[in-house]
């Protein structure tokens, strides 16, 4: 990764430290991806959640309409040992804030 890289890595995680509120936070990402984009990020990050919860490839699948092959490279970077900690940092706090997904199936 070169220095120009760094520098905008820098500043996206400096943006969305400074983001307050969730509304913030819709209208950056709204005007920072595409909505395909958001769709996937967001997919992904159900996605651990689910797995996390113990949920079953094919159920997580048909809550989201992720992949199997998406579902399976989430979790592949949560079990490996040189990933995963940003999901698990994310999850703990999401329980902290008893955040529920509400797919109980």
């Amino acid at each position: 990764m070169n220095n120009n890289s760094d520098i905008s890595l820098d500043l996206l995680y400096q943006a969305i430290l400074c983001l307050e509120t969730k509304e913030e936070c819709a209208e950056f990402f709204n005007d920072l991806c595409t909505p395909l984009e958001l769709r996937s990020i967001s997919q992904r990050l159900l996605v651990a959640k689910l797995l996390g919860e113990g949920k079953v490839y094919s159920n997580i699948a048909a809550v989201t309409g992720a992949s199997t092959a998406t579902i399976s490279r989430v979790n592949r970077t949560i079990n490996s040992k040189y990933g995963g900690k940003g999901y698990e940092i994310v999850m703990d706090r999401l329980e902290e804030l008893e955040w529920e997904s509400g797919t109980d199936e």
